[in-house]
């Protein structure tokens, strides 16, 4: 048997190669859309791709089946609740089919979304005990998928909650301990509130030490997994229904192109707004007016999703050499609208000059001092609500970075206003985001919350 996780630290979303070495046959699970390094394996290895399963409809990313099938001639497969515009394999419960003497077995676990399984793998076809299990979001290492996120398509967090109770708490806890757990996603994801940074467990390790896997009624299991969830990402609906539909594949070779500053300041008078993933600290330097700020040493695509509607056209201002990586990670969450973006930065900037401003960033020390001052700065605190639990600038307003765009009317436009998150990556995007919207005194607290611990102890 030949097992392969491939995780993107980015999205902290893991997908998997499964193959028979003997007979060569394979099947990914919830691969994504640049598929690349899949290929190059099963290239490597002699495989052929029979299959693609994905494990239910992924809200944090666009998966990448369309594109193994238009690759491989591999048919797609979801949970018999599924319903696609393209052709599928309707899996069903229990249902076994064979790779050689590698076999997989379906495992209907639904709660996070209604279609949602889960993929036993046997490595011989006669072991009682399988070798591993795919989980999908049914079960991470140290959570379980959030119930929540299907408000919109009709189906509330407590009908969700009480499928997953019964999926973890009936099927995947009556596995046996030794069976190794796979998770689709790890620590960071907003697909769960407490997910760990370790990228495989087994059964009983979790039934040890993931809070949702404990022995409980239904009534508290629900209380723990639907409360304390963070804000959903803008476009999880967006992608959520789009795994759903026909749309078109990946192609590296139309990717966004080089624009020049004429063709830049076109398109951007034409409607686009421009993201720039640069540092934070070289973004205050010198910025184009009106970009957001979301750096690419970060939860990038992520962020972009949460405070970018997907049908806008983006312009990207990239860190140097890092154009194509930031439109393919675009690209992974389904924004494939990207016009294009600046070579080289520095030298358009001169001749965009009457365009360029400066964003103003300051000190702890410099906040506790403006705190004291007759015209007091609105502190606004971007991060999530578990986070403020743990502590807050007294008086601050508090709207996390994810319901920003949709709240902005709620920060006061009379005053000046100063942006923190925890370390200083969100708060740079939200204050981006409130001078694209016309705010004109607008600050990021350099260090975030942590600085200002750090002062308030010294004081």
């Amino acid at each position: 048997m030949l097992l392969i996780q491939y995780y993107l630290d980015c999205l902290s979303q893991a997908s998997y190669l499964i193959a028979d070495e003997t007979t060569g046959r394979a099947v990914l699970v919830d691969p994504r859309r640049d598929i690349d390094e899949y290929l190059t394996d099963v290239r490597a290895h002699s495989l052929t791709v029979e299959g693609v399963i994905n494990t239910h409809f992924h809200a944090d990313f666009l998966a990448g089946h369309l594109e193994v099938a238009a690759a491989t001639g591999a048919w797609i497969g979801y949970g018999q609740r599924a319903e696609t515009e393209y052709p599928s394999r309707k899996l069903t419960d229990g249902e076994r089919f064979s790779l050689g003497d590698v076999t997989l077995q379906i495992m209907e676990t639904p709660g996070h979304t209604p279609e949602s399984i889960s993929v036993l793998v046997y490595e011989h076809a006669d072991d009682l005990v399988p070798y591993g299990v795919m989980t999908g979001d049914a079960l991470f290492i140290g959570d379980v998928g959030r119930p929540d996120l299907l408000a919109s398509f009709g189906v509330t967090a407590e009908e969700l909650g009480v499928m997953l109770y019964d999926s973890v708490q009936r099927k995947l806890m009556d596995l046996p301990d030794e069976v190794r757990v796979f998770p689709a996603h790890g620590a960071g994801s907003a697909c769960g509130k407490n997910l760990s940074p370790e990228r495989q467990s087994t059964i009983g390790e979790q039934r040890r030490t993931n809070y949702a896997c404990a022995p409980m009624s239904q009534g508290q299991f629900l209380d723990l997994v639907i409360g304390g969830q963070m804000s959903a990402p803008g476009y999880f609906a967006f992608d959520a229904v789009l795994n759903r539909k026909a749309h078109g594949l990946f192609d590296r070779t139309k990717l966004a192109r080089p624009l020049g500053a004429a063709a830049f300041t076109q398109a951007r008078a034409d409607g686009a707004i421009v993201v720039d993933a640069r540092d934070p600290q070289d973004f205050s330097l010198a910025y184009v007016r009106g970009a957001i700020n979301i750096p690419a040493d970060g939860r990038f695509a992520e962020t972009t999703g949460s405070v970018i509607a997907p049908d806008r056209h983006i312009l990207v201002v990239a860190p140097q050499d890092r154009e194509g990586e930031i439109v393919v990670r675009l690209a992974r969450i389904g924004f494939d609208h990207v016009v294009g973006y600046l070579r080289e930065p520095e030298g358009a900037f001169l001749e965009m000059a009457a365009d360029i401003e400066h964003a103003s960033r300051i000190t702890a020390t410099e906040l506790r001092d403006a705190l004291h001052r007759p015209e007091a700065p609105v502190v606004l605190d971007v991060r999530n609500a578990g986070e403020r639990e743990q502590g807050a600038v007294q008086g601050s307003l508090h709207i996390p970075l994810a319901e920003l765009t949709r709240r902005l009317d709620e920060v006061p436009a009379d005053r000046p206003v100063v942006v923190h998150c925890a370390g200083g990556y969100r708060s740079s995007v939200a204050a981006s985001l409130l001078r694209n919207a016309g705010r004109v005194d607008v600050s990021d607290l350099l260090g975030g919350y942590s600085a200002w611990q750090t002062v308030r102890a010294a004081a």
